[in-house]
């Protein structure tokens, strides 16, 4: 079975990884990923202690909406990052950080 992503569609970018590890793309979280991350937990458990107060099930339904909040955030961060190291997304910092350490794959 083949999985690789970019056999259906060409990077428009350079690509630094092809097929990145799990840690690699964690590693390569940038502060407007951690930052769109957590904003995205956060409004979640806003919305999630908003929509449990009727119903009188204020902590259950925030601490639901935290949960489905914190991996909605991961996985859009997550997304994020492998998309710059495969060049689907704008990559200059990867490129650039990955070209001085050697890494960079031509």
């Amino acid at each position: 079975m083949n999985t690789d992503i970019t056999a259906l569609e060409k990077p428009q970018y350079p690509v630094v990884d092809r097929n990145p590890p799990f840690t690699k793309v964690v590693g390569n979280f940038s502060i407007l990923d951690y930052l769109r991350f957590s904003t995205i937990t956060g409004v979640s458990v806003t919305v999630g202690y908003l929509s449990g107060i009727k119903p009188g099930i204020k902590g259950p339904s925030m601490v639901t909406g935290g949960l489905i909040g914190l991996m909605g955030g991961f996985m859009y961060a997550y997304q994020n990052s492998a998309g710059r190291l495969m060049g689907f997304f704008p990559n200059e910092g990867e490129v650039a950080s990955y070209q001085k350490r050697g890494g960079f794959s031509k």
